[in-house]
């Protein structure tokens, strides 16, 4: 491990690493919460978010490209052309999240319809996502003030904002899940609505920091924003559309276990939302790094350093990998009381440490493929991870489509399968990053 480089990315990854450890830990407690209503409530609260944090990450992977050009512009020295693709995408990523906001608003059961979401928890899933769709108003923003706090790297301000988020969210869960504090009991619409205004708080906050600040050299002005041409904005998303359908196809993918679970039964999406929930903390943690991979391998694509590349991947790896091993010896060692923070369905428990042991071997090929694929889309090549994960939905689909249609198979077959995606993939890039290291650097 070189020294130089883990300092480097733990400065963009700590920040970043430390606000989504607290919001997922808020994304749990509401877990929690929605789990003491019952196993049916956590379901319909499954099958709402899975779509719509599908649409809302295609946003944020199109931020993608504008990450890779702006970082390699700034690596560049070039500070004029990464401020003018910045003005444009915080002037036309925010027409996009309010696209999504009317989308969800508005089409909520045509989605769940298509998902084959249950009869008996639809109406629970509709109020979640209407309830929920005004966060969209503010994604477009987010995700490009998100763009330009990374290839700044000054991403403390994402901890406060996490902070509050967090802390409010939980106190509004208690309340309007429940009915506390003299507030109604709404239950999962509740949830939903707690969640909605803990994230305009949050985004407020992160807001004023980025009109007042004197430490982001790339900031746009307003008059630079207002005038911004829509060619910078085509050419990030141009970019960034392979990232953004990979993301799409990785989505589209787990949307389809979930329809398949949904023909298991209603409890097996259940099951999913909370096995995958936990892993999530830790997948978080390792995005966070494979955060800073994509905006130093880009800075060092734009010194025309391939060595530089190589370097930051090979030591972000080694740190996602020591994330992947403490999970794993938690969830090792601690299954049932893990499982038991959301459940006390005696069926999911006694599952607990077979569920947990095939997600903990699952997060060292999934470290692997954030990894590499942050390095492979940082030197300029997001369309190769792309291909990869159209590989990797098509193997998830077919093959699940057969364990479950044609033989019956269950809920732990399909996490073997998940596994089995994960590693074909990571083996795939992995070969692809080699081939990249050992031929001559060029800029996209």
């Amino acid at each position: 491990m070189n020294i130089r480089y883990i300092k480097r990315i733990l400065i963009i990854a700590i920040p970043v690493m430390l606000s989504e450890l607290v919001s997922q830990l808020q994304l749990l407690i509401d877990k929690i919460f929605i789990g003491r209503l019952s196993i049916q409530s956590m379901s319909a609260v499954g099958n709402a978010t899975t779509p719509m944090w599908t649409t809302m990450n295609t946003l944020f992977a199109l931020t993608t490209g504008a990450t890779i050009l702006v970082s390699q512009a700034y690596g560049a020295g070039d500070q004029d052309r990464a401020r003018s693709l910045l003005a444009s995408l915080f002037k036309y990523n925010n027409l996009f999240g309010f696209a999504l906001f009317l989308f969800w608003l508005l089409c909520p059961r045509l989605v769940f319809g298509l998902t084959g979401v249950d009869e008996s928890i639809l109406p629970l899933s509709i109020d979640y996502a209407v309830t929920f769709s005004p966060i969209f108003i503010l994604t477009g923003i987010g995700a490009s003030i998100t763009c330009l706090l990374q290839v700044c790297q000054k991403t403390k301000i994402m901890i406060w904002y996490a902070v509050v988020r967090s802390l409010t969210n939980v106190v509004l869960d208690y309340a309007l899940i429940f009915g506390n504090l003299g507030l109604p009991a709404m239950g999962v619409r509740g949830a939903a609505l707690a969640t909605t205004i803990a994230e305009l708080l949050g985004d407020l906050l992160v807001v004023l920091y980025v009109l007042k600040s004197k430490e982001l050299p790339l900031r746009p002005s307003m008059k630079q924003i207002l005038q911004a041409k829509l060619k910078p904005y085509l050419e990030t998303v141009k970019k960034g559309a392979p990232a953004a359908l990979e993301g799409f196809a990785w989505n589209f993918g787990n949307l389809y276990l979930i329809v398949m679970l949904n023909r298991v039964s209603v409890e097996a999406a259940g099951i999913h939302s909370i096995i995958f929930g936990v892993e999530l903390i830790a997948v978080v943690l390792i995005e966070s790094i494979g955060t800073a991979t994509l905006t130093l391998s880009g800075y060092e694509t734009g010194k025309r350093n391939i060595n530089g590349v190589w370097e930051v991947v090979k030591n972000s790896v080694a740190l996602g990998f020591g994330i992947s091993g403490v999970n794993l010896l938690l969830f090792l060692l601690l299954p049932q009381q893990i499982l038991g923070l959301f459940t006390k369905d005696a069926a999911v428990l006694a599952g607990a440490p077979v569920y947990l042991l095939i997600v903990g071997i699952d997060l060292f090929p999934k470290t692997g493929n954030i990894i590499f694929g942050s390095g492979i889309k940082g030197y300029g090549e997001p369309s190769w991870m792309l291909k990869t994960q159209l590989f990797g939905t098509v193997f998830i689909i077919a093959f699940s489509s057969v364990m479950v249609l044609g033989f019956g198979l269950g809920i732990r077959e399909i996490f073997c399968l998940v596994v089995a995606d994960e590693a074909i993939r990571f083996l795939l890039n992995g070969l692809k990053l080699r081939r990249i290291r050992r031929r001559p650097l060029t800029t996209a």
